[in-house]
């Protein structure tokens, strides 16, 4: 494995250990949402898993990349993770101020 590859790698394990746990918060937001039928929540955890699929997909295409444009892929990537998982962490507030209300 060359030193990019392995980098590769090393960057797709880490961006997929940030999706994973942000997917699994999201999962148990959309378990209470739809206990309590909160259509709004339940709207947002749909749009968030879009998000999560659009990541997913960018990091699939990001094995395809030719070098010079792998930086700036990364670099999309990252902020949409960012984005990601701040929604998801928001709406996790905004849940339980909704749950306690």
């Amino acid at each position: 494995m060359t030193h990019e590859n392995a980098t590769l790698k090393a960057y797709e394990d880490k961006i997929s250990n940030q999706v994973r746990e942000a997917k699994a918060k999201l999962e148990e937001i959309e378990s209470k949402a739809k206990e309590q039928k909160a259509q709004a929540e339940i709207a947002t955890v749909n749009r968030l898993k879009t998000a999560k699929e659009n990541i997913d997909r960018k990091l699939q295409n990001l094995k395809t990349q030719h070098d010079a444009n792998v930086a700036q892929a990364r670099a999309d990537i990252d902020a949409e993770v960012a984005k990601f998982k701040s929604s998801v962490d928001e709406l996790a507030t905004k849940f339980k101020m909704h749950v306690t209300k």
